[in-house]
């Protein structure tokens, strides 16, 4: 008997049951595929490799693994004792060759860059590869351009403005570990910062909408991580020692961003709050309350390689002539009045429960954590998105030239008025890029250090049980990423269901070294109500 075509349409797709099963075993569900080749073997080999997203809704094994990671890379630095080791390796005789090479390509550069412009660029790109097989040697900082800049950076007043409070100024020790109480405690510190208010709110919107300073709360977003930066800079500067720090941002109910912060040492809370009254961000920028083109947009020319006005055909402003001219700052960025500060034990319940705290939005993205279920909260997420489309997010930004202004790099592919920038997205709604700010010394390891640890920790674990897991030389493999439609890469399916089945089989391994390593159920103590069986 044919099953009826409503039962048929409430079973699972095998699409669903493949992803729900790879969600189960902690398998990438949206891999890109990379072919490897081995250069001694000649074998050939097709790679899932994990999506890497950070956010649930889109892959949530990777964005629990990242949300995992970050929760070690804060524990393991909020509460250290010892300063952390980060002398940097001396250059290599490759790193002195390479940057000799790339001397004699600027010195001829400079040299024919004037009356032969196809030599030039061949030696622009010579230099562009020296400078990538530096980065792949190890190499960190900024090299010196090839062109020398023709005007020089404006200089600003560094004088405090006369309307915030001032502050006491210390040399900054290169320490970087709290003060020990007591001889044994070595507390840290949980700060909270929010934006200032701009206007009544109830239940997450405006309660006059007309009131509502939309202008000011989009400005404050964009500048919300240079505000930030300026914010440690002067809790170092008062407190005399080199504060170290482990942070998230994220969106509160009016969508402002707000700080949650854990501070390694112990700082008193009338510094914290003193800090952050006085701390404020200048925004150097041309002028932009006012649109100059709204209908008739700037159009660009290839001739001049510049946006012309739509009437009189006359080059618009660039961005280092509209800034010189710039004698007053554009906005100014404060922190609100609420700031919440905690001192927080090493090694305690409340340590824990804080760090997941700091990490409890990581793997969502801003439209997930402040839903817009009420038509109030709607109207506000547009009116705010709407002010946000028209504020210059960088130098670069397109929405520049919508006030006469041409931005930086502006170019034939520059369309007037939009950027892709995250701070013009209706989803993000200005939040800063940066979801997770870390500071250089907090733990003294990288992403990618601690990544190196949890692996290591398996591997010693497996070679206990006399497991042993070969990795080829780097050196031996080529990766190169498949082009679309390549008939010889397998379907993602297949690769998803491979992985699954290794998963498997790693896991059981795993279970087994962990089973060695806290041997026969009598040889330590009781931790469960029920034995192990035999």
């Amino acid at each position: 008997m044919t099953e009826p075509r409503a039962e048929r349409m409430r079973t699972p797709l095998a699409a669903d049951v493949i992803r729900a099963t790879a969600e189960k075993h902690g398998v990438c569900v949206r891999p890109f595929t990379m072919e490897v080749g081995d250069t001694e073997t000649g074998e050939l080999r097709y790679v899932p490799v994990p999506c890497g997203s950070t956010v649930e809704s889109v892959c949530m094994p990777c964005a629990r693994k990242a949300k995992a990671l970050r929760q070690a890379q804060c524990r393991e630095g909020w509460h250290m004792t010892e300063e952390p080791t980060l002398t940097p390796e001396p250059p290599s005789e490759d790193h002195k060759e390479l940057l000799t090479y790339r001397a004699d390509l600027v010195a001829a550069y400079r040299e024919v860059v004037g009356h032969d412009q196809a030599e030039a660029e061949e030696l622009r790109e010579e230099v562009a590869g020296v400078d990538a097989e530096l980065r792949q040697l190890g190499m960190r900082g900024r090299l010196p351009a090839l062109d020398v800049p023709t005007k020089r950076a404006v200089k600003r007043s560094t004088r405090r403005r006369q309307d915030a409070p001032n502050l006491p100024r210390q040399k900054v020790a290169k320490t970087t570990v709290g003060r020990e109480f007591a001889g044994k405690f070595r507390p840290s510190m949980f700060v909270t910062l929010t934006c200032d208010t701009y206007g009544p709110v109830r239940d997450g919107a405006p309660v006059d909408s007309s009131r509502y300073d939309y202008r000011r709360a989009a400005r404050d977003a964009v500048h919300f991580s240079a505000l930030v930066d300026r914010w440690w800079q002067n809790l170092r500067r008062v407190v005399g020692w080199d504060a170290q720090y482990f942070a998230t941002v994220e969106p509160q109910r009016r969508t402002a961003p707000h700080l949650h912060a854990a501070i390694r040492g112990a700082i008193p809370h009338d510094v914290i709050r003193q800090v952050t009254e006085a701390t404020y961000h200048q925004v150097w920028w041309p002028n932009h309350d006012q649109m100059v083109y709204t209908e008739r947009l700037p159009v660009w020319d290839p001739d001049a390689r510049a946006f012309l006005d739509p009437d009189t055909r006359e080059p618009l402003t660039t961005w280092d002539d509209a800034v010189e001219e710039v004698e007053d700052p554009a906005h100014v960025v404060t922190f609100g009045r609420q700031v919440h500060s905690k001192g927080i034990l090493g090694g305690t319940e409340e340590a824990g429960r804080h760090i997941g705290y700091l990490t409890k939005y990581l793997t969502k993205s801003t439209g997930e954590v402040v839903e817009a279920d009420t038509a109030r909260l709607r109207d506000h997420h547009d009116r705010l998105h709407a002010e946000l489309s028209v504020t210059p997010c960088s130098p670069r930004c397109a929405v520049w030239l919508l006030y006469g202004v041409q931005p930086k790099g502006a170019g034939s592919k520059t369309t007037p008025g939009h950027c892709k920038g995250r701070a013009h997205r209706r989803t993000t709604l200005g939040l800063p890029g940066r979801r997770v700010l870390v500071s250089r010394k907090w733990s003294g390891k990288t992403l990618d250090d601690h990544k190196a640890d949890r692996k290591a920790f398996v591997a010693q674990a497996l070679a206990a049980i006399g497991i042993e897991k070969p990795q080829p030389d780097p050196a031996r493999l080529v990766w190169r990423k498949v082009e679309p439609g390549d008939p010889q890469v397998p379907p993602r399916p297949h690769l998803v269901m491979r992985a699954i089945a290794e998963r498997i089989t790693w896991k059981a391994e795993y279970d087994r070294a962990l089973l060695a390593a806290a041997g026969p159920p009598g040889d330590g103590p009781e931790t469960s109500a029920t034995q192990l069986a035999a």
